[in-house]
């Protein structure tokens, strides 16, 4: 079997073996805490062993988006959000953030040149202790349309059958169009440059007690750089991490936040479809990022990014991810938590 963390641009792939490749990482953690399988057949450490790398996990660290550095800055609100929810920091302000760049890898060995999926957890604090947790991919759509689809693409990635990915993607159109982005998207050399995007629908309740259901997008002020997989080979195995950490001395780094609401129809339970390109998007304000720190000692290091935690006037929709995202993250901050000797913190000093 080829190696999942292997360079799409290095390896001749279909497009469904490449799905298979970015998103087999974390699928069986889905399954499990979502509850698609018998407590008797699979315990939550053989789930921990499925997702692992060959050499198995890094002590200490997230089991999956295992790379990742700190930021932290703030989130200037300019009010527009307030139309839709009544959480606290869509009041016109500036409210904290910390946050964490990272890859979709659970290979903490992994070049970064050769993980196609980048991501950004973001925690938003206002006044009172309320606070807004949110973990997003650079990817504009998900892979499948349910968690148990999750289960049986892993299944069907790690199957000895040549033809079981085939047969799984028959039953699973929406594969196909993952796997285009996953092909032809061009590559950037910068976490700056990435959009980041919820994917998953939540419902915002406003004061006068009006809900949409939405999804939001983190949009870079950055201008991306395509650069070949190729050149990005070249690299230093942790060029985003040494890039974003040169690029803050230049000044602050921006993204406009932008909520999507959805109308009737749309389909608020399936992240793998895009709602149309003309529904209501308001810009609620903008993420500074400010500084930022390696992981081991900064302030994003024992925060988990689960996408549950809302303040009022955020909820959950009827959108069957979150709740699976947020058992497999409890699991993984667990794991790590436990296993913290073997993660030791480090000075500013210490890092390149």
């Amino acid at each position: 079997m080829i190696s999942p963390y292997r360079s799409p641009a290095r390896v001749a792939l279909g497009p469904m073996v490449l799905i298979a490749l970015v998103v087999g990482a974390f699928a069986a953690a889905f399954a499990y805490t979502a509850g698609w399988f018998l407590p008797e057949r699979l315990t939550p450490n053989k789930v921990v062993d499925a997702f692992a790398p060959p050499g198995g996990p890094a002590l200490g660290h997230r089991r999956n988006h295992v790379k990742g550095i700190c930021f932290t800055g703030i989130f200037e609100a300019n009010g527009a959000g307030s139309s839709l929810s009544e959480a606290p920091m869509f009041r016109p302000g500036q409210y904290p953030v910390i946050g964490r760049f990272n890859l979709a890898t659970a290979d903490i060995k992994a070049a970064d040149a050769t993980v196609r999926v980048r991501g950004m957890g973001l925690q938003i604090a206002a006044p009172g202790g309320q606070v807004w947790r949110t973990a997003m991919i650079d990817s504009p759509f998900f892979p499948v349309s349910t968690p148990q689809a999750l289960y049986g693409l892993v299944v069907a990635s790690g199957s000895k059958d040549p033809d079981a990915m085939k047969t799984f993607a028959g039953a699973h159109p929406e594969l196909a169009h993952f796997g285009a982005w996953a092909q032809s998207a061009p590559w950037t050399g910068s976490y700056a440059e990435e959009p980041y995007n919820s994917l998953n629908s939540f419902v915002f309740t406003s004061a006068s007690r009006a809900t949409n259901v939405v999804r939001w997008s983190l949009l870079p002020s950055a201008q991306p750089v395509a650069v070949p997989p190729d050149e990005l080979a070249k690299r230093a195995p942790d060029f985003l991490e040494q890039e974003i950490a040169k690029r803050i001395k230049g000044g602050p780094l921006r993204w406009t936040l932008v909520i999507k609401v959805a109308e009737p129809g749309d389909p608020t339970a399936d992240p793998s479809q895009e709602w149309p390109q003309n529904r209501r998007a308001v810009d609620v304000g903008t993420l500074i990022v400010q500084a930022i720190e390696p992981e081991a000692s900064g302030p994003c290091r024992d925060i988990n990014y689960d996408p549950t935690v809302l303040p009022t006037g955020i909820g959950t929709s009827n959108d069957p991810f979150p709740a699976a995202r947020s058992s497999a993250y409890r699991r993984s901050y667990d794991l790590r938590t436990a296993e913290a000797a073997h993660y030791p913190a480090t000075t500013p000093e210490a890092t390149p």
